[in-house]
């Protein structure tokens, strides 16, 4: 049986390590109220075999999981939602209603990712996933709230990073479930200073002002510790906030310089702007680790977040 990497972080609540890229870079999360279960976020469709591991390894069966909550559809998030609702008869899966469509019929997801990726690179990282029947599916409304064992799970509309994208409030450990709107934190970078987190602006919605508005429909709830996808617990949120605010509003800057300019090698002006200025972040932030080491750790985000910036000009472009 595969058995994914994981670990208890609260009371009932386990961080699962999903296997994407590399270790440390996406995890997933269970949490457990007596012997019901509820995923957030699932990993991609490769994931899923690990995932059932955990559960047979706390002694419980697939029957035993209520609900699956994919923060939002990007496939290191929600990939694995399809396969996870297959193996889980009982289970509800509970998603944002911009997002319901491409879970229940997941063939431009396909599609997409195929042609980023290519066919054998789509399959070796991800995995096709599957469709989900609609009557399984419920679209969450802002601030409801889902019942897992007197465990309530609270859903939060958070755009920004994207359109789709909710956050799950856990009242027992006063944490959310934050997806990629509270950033990116990985554990190679922790210094004496703590965590650092910088901004995903993945393609295709990103959205600065809207993303800073979620951030502080967030920080009101005055949560204790926030539960990162990319990757684990961070605590004192309060303290890390602003931090990741200025990322956002740096990355956007970044991007806004660009405007109007000449599109040609546009993103590659913007992945090497993005990547110096991550590079600096991390040394402002104490982190000691040679500089060809954090590009690397770094290369995935770098792209994306290039990729995300252009698509972001394009937009504003066409409502000029």
């Amino acid at each position: 049986m595969t058995i994914a990497p994981y670990e208890q972080i609260d009371e009932g609540l386990y961080c699962i390590e999903t296997g994407l890229y590399r270790h440390g870079l996406a995890a997933c999360y269970l949490v457990r109220s007596q012997d019901r279960l509820a995923f957030v976020d699932t990993g991609a469709a490769n994931s899923v075999p690990g995932l059932l591991g955990v559960i047979a390894d706390l002694g419980l069966t697939p029957a035993h999981v209520d609900y699956v909550i994919p923060t939002h559809v990007h496939l290191d998030h929600g990939g694995g939602a399809g396969h996870l609702m297959a193996a889980c008869p009982n289970a509800r899966l509970v998603t944002h209603p911009k997002g319901a469509t491409h879970l229940i019929e997941p063939d431009r997801l396909i599609a997409g990712s195929t042609q980023v990726y290519g066919e054998e690179g789509f399959a070796r990282l991800f995995g096709a996933p599957l469709p989900i029947p609609q009557a399984r599916v419920i679209e969450a409304r802002d601030g409801e709230t889902f019942d897992l064992a007197g465990r309530p799970l609270r859903f939060v509309d958070t755009p920004g990073h994207a359109n789709h994208h909710g956050c799950i409030h856990d009242e027992w450990s006063q944490g959310f479930f934050t997806g990629d709107t509270f950033g990116i934190s990985y554990r190679e970078f922790d210094t004496a200073a703590g965590p650092w987190l910088f901004a995903p602006t993945t393609p295709v919605a990103f959205d600065p002002d809207t993303w800073l508005a979620s951030l502080d429909k967030l920080m009101a709830a005055a949560p204790r510790v926030m539960y990162l996808t990319h990757y684990g617990a961070v605590q004192d949120p309060d303290r890390l906030v602003e931090g990741l605010a200025e990322s956002i509003r740096a990355l956007a800057g970044i991007a806004l310089a660009e405007e109007g300019r000449e599109e040609s090698e546009r993103e590659t002006r913007i992945k090497s702007a993005v990547g110096a200025y991550l590079l600096a972040r991390a040394r402002a932030h104490g982190v000691t680790l040679a500089d060809a080491t954090i590009a690397e750790l770094l290369s995935l985000d770098t792209d994306l977040n290039a990729q995300g910036l252009e698509v972001w000009l394009k937009r504003r472009a066409k409502h000029r």
